[in-house]
Order: structure tokens, then sequence, then C-alpha cells
């Protein structure tokens, strides 16, 4: 293949005024066709009129200062939490904005704002009576308090400070005004965003694709007052910043009941993405979706009249626009760009109902990192990020492609680092070729269909509530991550849809997570119907992984529910008394094992003693294999995705399949993915190793070996 047809073509570039020179060079060197702008920065006619296509980028929300102070009331709003303060006496006062960051947040105490206030005593859990509180001076004050009971209060307020920008403004140093946001529930503020998007596309005649970052609604980052707290929620699939009393008042005339401040507080938890949705969050979760929806497509149908292209960045205001949600495509997006870190955000994106999907790859062209680490600066190493992050998304580009990619932030930041600006080149031919491979016809999968079971389903496809770096803790984003590059099917399934339509058209289940969280599943494991349907769909053949503390649930016999499959439960306290099994650590035909990405659980114990114990820790079973029916149930204390262990997942993957012989179009090497290409008889193979690497690949003409150099990655035509 001629190297130089891949150097051009499917490739945004943050253009900057100023640096025109530099912009046309990278442009060049990148193989651009697109160039944009971004957040504060002007793109010069001598840019525009070099031959690009154009993206635009607009916050609708967050561009209109002078019209959100002159109007405060369609600003956006939250609730807030008081800290919980000690009642000494039958008097308490309660500071209401103590601990946040006051540049973030205004008390909203309208009459339409303090109907939804409210205080509780969180000793006992109970409401206390509004006439037993009042407001004066940013405090509430309790009469009649019970004397070493706790008291908070919930109350709305407005934000002040678009979080996007507040967070550029205290990473970057930006001294810039502070943006504020509109809410376009309010009839004004929908008014006025829509007129200006009118003219603002009138005005630019030049833009090719408005890029919407995002839409209306910011995912929940509140901030605390003390830099030692300074994260004090953060919450990227959160529908908290949606809340207003007007949206309130809408739910409560169509559903027919009421909402109150505590529906979000939870006692100071939040309704957090990782516990499973009430039904009152669910209903609230499809009204706001349903609103998002029907006033993105108004956006988008002005767009469209002017002759432009709407592309929506799948980050920042996204909440309410589910890209798996039943309402995404009757917006009319034409694109939808996402940032990505790793392999599962790659997939997300990819398999989006959209036309075009575009990667907007990290490290993003800005001084630190998300982390706070130097990136383009002194002690900084983008070319190292990058490549890190190449990894991860290259894998998964092998299984899935997108249409485009790119970088964001400010491109003059790239001078001094001509690694960076070489190896974004080379990422940009490898992404090209392919591109071209997918375009000529799918890659090859093994045929093992597997489901991942969890509360959301498949409106959460891939994600967990954020990138890798806000839930690295979990197992489940872990595992996604691993199949994010594996050459199986993945689907994602709720506990609704697996009793409703049953799992018979799955090979492998598997469930992963912390007691009572949304992943592991928590009340849903109550309905005896999930557990009949799980077990059968094992005894018959299937395979269900659980990992940490799978279809876990108090108030049985056994703390895991499918325990009996598992072959392994935890104990809580009760059988402190009771004997457990012994057994021996033993290997697996097939199993490869990687005993790193396990835990080290405490309490666990064999029901039976009839599971296979391939690790264990301290005299407790790690990982086992369990026997049941004609089917496995395999248990893993935990998950970190390495090399060597997305291979063992593999491994278990295929457990039952392993009878039938070798797998083809399979890597003998963890360190070396591999896809083919039936179309275009082409073998992918892409090395994660810093050192030269060897693998071994069967094929339908026989087996196949192929040397890689560090990080290399290498078509072959069979």
């Amino acid at each position: 293949m001629m190297e130089e047809q891949y150097r051009k073509g499917s490739f945004t570039l943050p253009g900057e005024a100023g640096y025109e020179k530099l912009t046309l060079q990278l442009a060049e060197k990148w193989g651009a066709d697109v160039i944009r702008d971004s957040d504060g920065t002007k793109l010069s006619s001598e840019i525009v009129d070099a031959g690009y296509r154009i993206y635009s980028t607009i916050c609708i929300i967050r561009e209109h200062n002078e019209f959100a102070i002159a109007h405060p009331e369609t600003q956006q709003q939250t609730f807030l939490i008081s800290e919980r303060v000690l009642a000494v006496d039958s008097t308490v006062t309660i500071p209401l904005l103590d601990g946040y960051f006051t540049e973030q947040f205004e008390l909203n105490t309208t009459s339409d704002a303090m109907k939804y206030w409210q205080v509780y005593d969180r000793t006992t859990e109970e409401e206390v009576p509004r006439e037993k509180w009042s407001y004066a001076d940013g405090k509430v004050t309790v009469c009649d308090a019970t004397p070493w009971h706790s008291y908070t209060a919930s109350f709305l307020c407005w934000r002040v400070w678009e979080e996007i920008n507040m967070y550029n403004h205290t990473t970057n140093h930006w001294t810039s005004e502070h943006l504020r946001q509109l809410d376009p529930r309010h009839p004004a503020a929908w008014a006025f965003l829509k007129d200006w998007l009118e003219q603002w596309c009138v005005d630019n005649p030049q833009t090719n694709v408005i890029r919407l970052t995002s839409l209306f609604y910011n995912f929940v980052w509140i901030f605390g007052a003390d830099m030692k707290h300074r994260n004090w929620f953060t919450d990227w699939a959160s529908y908290d910043f949606t809340v207003s009393p007007a949206a309130l008042d809408a739910f409560e005339k169509e559903y027919g009941y009421a909402l109150t401040a505590e529906d979000f507080i939870h006692q100071g938890k939040l309704q957090v993405t990782h516990m499973p949705p009430s039904p009152a969050k669910r209903d609230y979760m499809d009204f706001i979706q349903r609103f998002v929806a029907e006033k993105a497509k108004e956006l988008v149908d002005i767009i469209h009249r002017h002759g432009k292209q709407a592309y929506v960045f799948y980050d920042d205001s996204w909440v309410g626009m589910e890209p798996y949600g039943k309402y995404f495509s009757s917006v009319g997006f034409d694109g939808l760009i996402k940032c990505v870190f790793s392999g599962f955000e790659c997939r997300l994106c990819a398999g989006a109902d959209v036309p075009v999907h575009e990667l907007r790859f990290h490290p993003y062209l800005f001084p630190v990192g998300l982390g706070g680490l130097p990136t383009f600066m002194e002690g900084g190493h983008p070319e190292k990020d990058a490549m890190d992050y190449w990894h991860h998304v290259r894998r998964a580009l092998m299984r899935q492609c997108v249409d485009r990619i790119g970088l964001g932030g400010y491109l003059h930041l790239t001078e001094g680092f001509p690694e960076f600006v070489d190896c974004i080149e080379q990422m940009g031919i490898e992404f090209r070729k392919l591109k071209e491979l997918h375009q000529h016809g799918a890659p090859c999968v093994i045929p093992c269909k597997v489901a991942v079971l969890h509360s959301w389903g498949s409106l959460r496809s891939w994600t967990l509530s954020g990138h890798f770096h806000e839930t690295y803790m979990h197992p489940l984003i872990h595992i996604n991550e691993a199949l994010s590059g594996l050459p199986v099917d993945v689907s994602f399934v709720s506990f609704e849809d697996a009793c409703s339509k049953g799992l018979q058209d799955f090979d492998v289940v598997i469930n992963a997570g912390r007691t009572g969280d949304s992943w592991s599943g928590g009340d849903a494991w109550k309905n005896e119907a999930l557990v009949s349907e799980l077990t059968q769909f094992v005894f018959n053949g299937g395979t269900f992984i659980g990992v940490g503390e799978p279809s876990a649930v108090e108030g049985y016999a056994t703390l895991f529910r499918m325990a009996d499959v598992l072959g392994v439960d935890k104990d809580l306290g009760a059988r402190v008394c009771h004997g457990k099994w012994a057994f021996d650590v033993t290997s697996m035909d097939g199993v490869r094992l990687c005993r790193e990405a396990l835990g080290a659980e405490k309490n666990l114990y064999l029901t039976d003693g009839k599971a296979c114990v391939l690790a264990e820790e301290n005299g407790i079973p790690q990982m086992t294999v369990h026997a049941f029916g004609h089917g496995y149930g395999i248990y893993m204390s935990d998950f970190k995705v390495s090399p060597e262990s997305e291979r063992m997942l593999l491994d278990l993957l295929l457990l039952r399949k392993t009878t039938e012989g070798r797998m083809q179009y399979v890597s003998d090497n963890p360190y070396v993915d591999v896809a083919y290409f039936p179309k275009d008889k082409a073998l992918v193979a892409s090395s994660v190793s810093s050192e030269e690497v060897e693998t071994t690949v069967l094929t339908d003409a026989g087996e196949v070996q192929i040397k890689l150099m560090p990080h290399e990655m290498k078509i072959c035509k069979l």
C-alpha cells in the first residue's frame, strides 16, 4: 500500500489566529481537511480562506452574559445540601453555603424555589415541618429541634459560573469574564437562544459545521471552597443540574406526582449513576431526555436551514442527550464528537446512531492535563501521553472504526514539542489505514456473544460515569476496556430486558460491581424471575462471569444470588462459626491466569467445594471456575485491565469453545492485538509493547508469524 495516500483526510485541526503559519504547516503535516476554532479563539481570514472546511464551536447556553445578568431568573439551578449541624439545644442554625465555592453558587430565595426547600432531622431521617424553620441572611433556623440530633437543609441555588469555563479558569489560569449559563426551559431564554443562533448563522457564512459543545445541561461538577476538598462532587451522567422550579412543576403536571429536594439530595449522597435508579429517577430522566431532544431538534433545524451541518460534542453539557437513548436519533445530528482516553470511549462513539463519528484525541493542547500534571509545558511529555492513549483507542478501532479524528485546544502549545507533532502524524496515517479496511468490510469476530448485565443496560453502553480516570476503581470499567478490543460481539443488557426478552441469544453474561450499586444490581436481584432466567441460561450451556460482588443483595440464604451457579459466596458475619471447604489451587486448560488483575477480597468461601480454584489470597479463593449443568459459573474478586488480563478474559469467554480447536485470527502474544479483514484479506497486527515483539496467528492459510517494532502497527496481506 502506498503510504502517501494515507497522509491526508479525516482529520480536524484546532486553528488559532496569530499563528496562521503554524496552523497551515500542521494542517499539511497532519493531513487535516478541517480546521476548527477552540474556546476563546477565533480563526483569521488567512485560515478561513485557505481551502479547508471550517468547524465553529458553539456552547449555546454560555455565550450570553449580558442577557443572563439582565435576566437572572433565566439562569440554571441545582439543589444543594448544607453541612450537617448538631443541635445542642432546641434551636439550631444552619449556614447554607458553608463549604461550597461561592463563585459557583448563589441562593435562590424566590417563592417558586423556596417551596421546594426541605429541612431534615438526619438522626431520624424525618422532614422538619415547614412551620418549624425559617430563613434569613443565608441561614436556616430550626425551632423545637431535638438536642444532639443532626440537621441539614436542602435548597435551590443559581449556578452563576458555567462549570467548564470555571474549570478552565481555575486550571489554566484564565483571567477572562466568568461565563454564566441560561436554562432553555425558561421561555425568554429559549426565545433569545433561537434568535441568537439564527443571527449567528447569518453572520458566519464561512462555517460548514457548527460544533455544539454540547447542548444545555452540564454533568454535575460541584466545587468546594477548601482546596483540600475542591472536587466536592462529580458525576458525568447525573441529571441534578437540569433541575428548576419550572422543570419540577412541569414534571408534576405530566406525571401526576411531585418530586422533592430529597429525591435529588438522597441524604447527601445525591442520585449518582452508580446507584440503581428509583422509578422516580427513571421518570425524571425520560422527562428531561424528551425535553432536550425536542429543543435540540429546533436548533438543528435552524442550522440546517442555513445550509450548515450540526455536530454535537458528547462531553460537557451533554446531559439528557443519551446517544443510546430512545430520543437521540430524532434530533437529526449530522455528527457526534467524543473526546477519548480509552478504547471503551471509542466504542461508545462508534456505535451511536449518527452519520459521522469523530474522536477528539488526548492530550488536549492545554498546558496541564485533567489531573493537573504538566503536558505542554516544562516537565510534560505529551508524545508519551498521546501514544499511551492511542494504544487503547487503536485496539478498539481495529474492532469498530469511526469516520474522523482530531485534536482540541491551543495549537501554539505544540511549539517546542516536535516528538508530539511526529507522533500525531503517525497516528493519523494508521487511523486512515484502519478506516479504509473497515470501509471495505467488517473484521472477523469469534462466534461468541457477550452480554454485560447491569441496571442501565443499553442506555449506558460501554460507559459507567465519565472517562477512565473518574471510574478507574470499578471492575466493570476495566472489563469494558478489555472488551472494547476483543474479537467478540458485545451487548449491554438491563435486568428488565433479561427477564422480558431472555438471555438465549448470548453465550456469556457478565455482572460486575459492588453490593447495592447499579452495576451489580442491588434490589434487582430480589426478582426471582431474573435469578431463574440466569440460572437456566448457565445450566443450558451458557457462561456467567461474576466479578467483585455480583448479584449481591441481602436478605437471602446467600449474599450472591447466583452463588449456586458461581460456587462462591461472601460472608457478612453470619457464617463466622461455619467450617469452610479446603481446596487446592490448580490451573485450567485454556485459561492463562493473570493474578495481577485480581483483588484480595475477604470472607469469600466455596459453597459446595466443587469449584476449581485458580487463584487465592491468604487461603481465600479469588478466582474460580464452577461447572454448573452444561455451563460454567466463573468468579473473579476483581479485574484490572492489562494486556495479560485482556487475554485472560478472552480465554474465559471462550472456555466452552476450546474443545472446538485453536481459534483463528487470535494473537498468541497478549501484547499484540490482531484483526482480520476478509474483504481485503488483510491481517492487522498492532503492538502495545515498548520492545520488539513476535506473534503467531492461525489463519485459513496456516500459521502466520509477525514481528513488530515497539508500538508498531503492521498490515499483512494473506
